[in-house]
């Protein structure tokens, strides 16, 4: 999952989603608190919506990471007890 180009770009986002606040601006909404939009990881990563909202549902789809719903927004946030346990089973070799 890391080790191609599409990987790192996962990776990527995790660790901005680590510290929201540091790595996306404050838009009305506290991104520690309530996640981030599609959009602004797209524009971080400077990729269309699209492609970001492929990587966010394949991290989704694994259970690393939390939607929100906010009325027509949807928020993402790393699931951490999720994060720990796939990092457990890359450590024992599966």
């Amino acid at each position: 999952m890391t080790g191609t180009p599409s990987g790192r770009i996962r990776k990527t986002i995790l660790e901005w989603l680590k510290d929201p606040t540091d790595h996306f601006p404050v838009a009305g909404r506290d991104p520690a608190d309530t996640g981030v939009t599609a959009r602004a990881v797209a524009t971080k990563l400077g990729v269309p919506r699209r492609t970001a909202l492929a990587h966010l549902h394949l991290l989704s789809s694994l259970g690393m990471l939390r939607t929100r719903r906010v009325r027509c927004r949807t928020y993402y946030r790393r699931d951490e007890v999720r994060i720990a346990e796939v990092a457990r089973l890359f450590e024992k070799g599966w």
